[in-house]
């Protein structure tokens, strides 16, 4: 059949959307608590769609519903669809006035102090744009971009092994430390700590398997060193700073914390040879994805705001 018969009439997209909608929640009852709209209703407008399509979308069980292979596969396209309708409409908005719309932005916590300087930089430019923030680990944050949830992420990149899909554009370089309480013992020391010497220490760090774990893994492996007894380990880098407020514990940070004004004040870095650790922060975006006018005068911020406080050139 040709794609007017078969597809473009029969394939709607309050139809697509009423997939996602069931593929995201896991089951019919809640998507028809969600979208208002009777069961009887959403399994005739899926059942509609898997005989236009030829195939079956979804897996129908006790405990509920998931997508089949070719299920996934038309929600990631629908995904792209939806995006696009969104960016297409931003576009309209924007014609008029580029200074308006919503700016979605992914950061991890010790890039917060800049991202905040980033947006203070244009709220008194461009006071109508908004912004969502969202916080999390590396991982997580690239996740988001191909999920098309987030316009950019702001992050502690590593080029390789190179993500085909995302683009970078490096802003400052920033080095790891490890930060202690400014009255922790370690700092009364006037001499350059080795990493060796804090292996008894009390640590928390992030957990192994997350971004900024696996930097840490690497840097003790090029010491020589396993990673040190870990009294605490989570991905939380609030919950390590409050540890390190309240008690005796060490952790390894990039140096853009010491930004943040809720920590600068009494949060230090021990004189410890790390070598060098120094890796990039950079814009990330999906490549292929139009950045509408709003993203673009964060990123022309961000390298502005960039330079500024780094000294980049």
């Amino acid at each position: 059949m040709q794609w007017q018969d078969r597809i473009g009439r029969r394939l709607r997209l309050k139809d697509l959307h009423t997939l996602q909608t069931v593929a995201e929640v896991g089951s019919m009852a809640k998507a028809s608590h969600r979208l208002g709209l009777s069961q009887p209703a959403i399994s005739k407008a899926i059942t509609d769609m898997e005989h236009a399509v030829g195939a079956a979308l979804l897996d129908r069980t006790s405990r509920g519903v998931e997508l089949t292979e070719c299920g996934r596969l038309l929600v990631d396209r629908t995904r792209v669809v939806f995006d696009e309708i969104k960016l297409g409409v931003a576009d309209i908005v924007q014609r008029s006035d580029p200074a308006q719309g919503l700016v979605a932005i992914g950061t991890t916590e010790p890039v917060t102090a800049i991202v905040t300087e980033i947006i203070g930089h244009l709220v008194r430019r461009y006071p109508g744009i908004r912004y969502h923030i969202t916080i999390g680990d590396r991982d997580a944050l690239e996740h988001a971009l191909r999920q098309r949830m987030l316009d950019l992420a702001i992050t502690r990149w590593a080029p390789l092994p190179v993500a085909d899909d995302l683009s970078a554009e490096v802003l400052f370089r920033s080095s790891l430390a490890v930060m202690a309480e400014r009255r922790h013992p370690l700092l009364r020391s006037r001499k350059k700590l080795k990493l060796a010497e804090l292996m008894q220490e009390q640590w928390t760090l992030s957990p192994p398997e997350s971004f900024l774990g696996r930097t840490g893994v690497e840097l003790f492996r090029r010491h020589n060193l396993p990673l040190p007894p870990t009294t605490v380990t989570t991905i939380s880098i609030y919950m390590r700073l409050n540890l390190l407020a309240s008690s005796r514990f060490i952790t390894l940070l990039p140096m853009q914390i010491l930004r943040m004004r809720s920590s600068s004040a009494w949060l230090r870095a021990l004189n410890v040879d790390l070598g060098d650790t120094s890796a990039p922060i950079a814009s990330i975006t999906l490549k292929g994805r139009r950045a509408g006018g709003a993203v673009r005068l964060f990123q022309q911020a961000s390298r502005e705001v960039c330079k500024a406080l780094v000294g980049v050139s």
